[in-house]
């Protein structure tokens, strides 16, 4: 190990981490060429692809090295919340309808496709401009929205001519389309309010309604990953890295295979930032239908979009010396503190918003980023709940039937594309999201600000 793996984690955790075998991963990272201060697990850590999910690793621009699996196969996953000035009062009477109307406007399932069928030079644009492309190009949605997304919605570095003609097929028939597993469209309630301040600030009330929307860049980031895996452990050979996994396959983050990957990955999270984009567009429309109100009058503004699964150049101090990093996140957040440059005005003095969903039969969380995460963590925090339980198991365990009559006993509304996904996502496959923020809150790297429970939930 070239530097030592640390995990935040309570007592209560370390049992199913440990089960998990996720910690010999965090060892594993700690093997990398170039990677500085610490190899880093989030409380909701479980065994991924060469990193665990809930990894942060960061590396030296000149010596370290980009990995595929250090970011993941679904490149930028990411949470974005909408507000709304409704109470669930206003919206029980037509929640069903509004939600199949969601479900009509709004594909999901493996390999959905969307209302919208790009040709190449439009995806390439969509590459190249992300969520800019959907507002500013097709005018899904408001400009204002733009001020409240990482990056903008739209990274720079893009090269669509490092993204294969197999990962352009896929992606081409998908914007706009929400996939299957873990992603998600939910509609919540405001439940508790832990800091009236903050919560004030970004237009947060216990009572209101908010939308929750998980997915990422579908086929199109899938076949991306799939692709440079393979490059990578060519790549390894050339360049004699040798790695305890070769699930761990990377190459140096200057060399033309990590120019290349970076580049691609890029095109991947704009095409992400679009996708979500594209998504909130539709919910606009169907609330606006449904509650026959325009979407300005029913408040559905973004609070804020963070992804989950992406490499980023960042500046950070270690050792008390700023370094520029490459810095991966694979299901872990941003949380960088006030006064950070890349935040929007209006989080400047606030922090970051960090939006942490849980399972569908529980509840999701909002913090603020906080000053320790930038000191110990790459300014990151945890990502979700974390599963326990496989999907293969977690479907043997239940039946759809049954996890319909509980969620509907919590009071919880739920369409899926299909049965299975039910069944893989039953909330006892994951940790208690609350014991995870717990954690994080405790440690200083995010602080809780609301929690909201799901009303109506939406599957692939």
């Amino acid at each position: 190990m070239r530097v030592p793996g640390y995990i935040y984690a309570s007592d209560r955790m370390l049992g199913h981490i440990l089960a998990d075998n996720a910690p010999q991963q965090v060892i594993n990272v700690a093997h990398l060429p170039g990677i500085v201060m610490a190899s880093i697990a989030m409380p909701d850590i479980h065994w991924g692809y060469g990193f665990p999910i809930g990894g942060v690793a960061a590396f030296d621009m000149k010596e370290g090295i980009i990995s595929p699996g250090g970011v993941g196969y679904d490149i930028n996953c990411g949470v974005r919340l909408l507000a709304t000035n409704l109470e669930l009062k206003d919206l029980k009477p037509r929640l069903e309808k509004l939600v199949d109307k969601i479900f009509s406007l709004v594909p999901a399932g493996v390999g959905s496709s969307g209302q919208l069928t790009l040709t190449e030079r439009q995806l390439a644009d969509v590459a190249a401009r992300g969520a800019v492309w959907a507002v500013k190009e097709r005018g899904f949605g408001w400009d204002d929205d733009l001020l409240y997304m990482e990056e903008g919605g739209c990274m720079e570095g893009a090269d669509f001519d490092a993204v294969s003609s197999r990962a352009r097929q896929r992606g081409a028939p998908q914007l706009g389309t929400l996939g299957s597993g873990n992603h998600f469209l939910e509609i919540q309630e405001i439940d508790e309010v832990y800091d009236e301040p903050a919560a004030r600030a970004m237009g947060l009330e216990k009572g209101l309604v908010t939308i929750m929307i998980h997915t990422g860049s579908r086929g199109f980031g899938h076949q991306i990953a799939d692709d440079y895996i393979k490059v990578m452990k060519g790549a390894m050979r050339k360049y004699g890295i040798q790695v305890p996994d070769t699930q761990l396959a990377c190459a140096p983050i200057d060399s033309p295979e990590g120019k290349r990957y970076f580049g691609a990955m890029v095109a991947a999270a704009n095409y992400a930032w679009a996708n979500r984009q594209i998504i909130t567009h539709r919910v606009r429309e169907a609330f606006s239908a449904v509650m026959l109100k325009k979407p300005e009058d029913l408040g559905l503004s973004l609070i804020y979009d963070v992804a989950h699964n992406i490499a980023k150049k960042e500046e950070h101090s270690v050792g008390g010396k700023r370094m520029r990093l490459m810095v991966h996140r694979k299901g872990a957040t941003r949380a960088f503190p006030v006064g950070h440059p890349d935040l929007p005005e209006k989080y400047r003095e606030l922090g970051q918003p960090v939006l942490i969903p849980g399972d569908m039969g529980r509840y999701s969380f909002v913090l603020v980023g906080q000053p320790p995460a930038m000191e110990s963590a790459f300014g990151s925090t945890c990502h979700g709940a974390g599963r326990v339980m496989s999907r293969a198991k977690a479907t043997q365990s239940t039946t759809p039937s049954s996890v319909k009559r509980a969620l509907s006993e919590r009071g919880i509304l739920v369409r899926a594309h299909t049965d299975a996904t039910l069944t893989e996502e039953v909330p006892e496959a994951y940790k208690d999201v609350a014991d995870v923020v717990e954690v994080v809150h405790s440690a200083g790297l995010a602080r809780k600000v609301v929690r909201m429970r799901p009303i109506a939930v939406i599957k692939g």
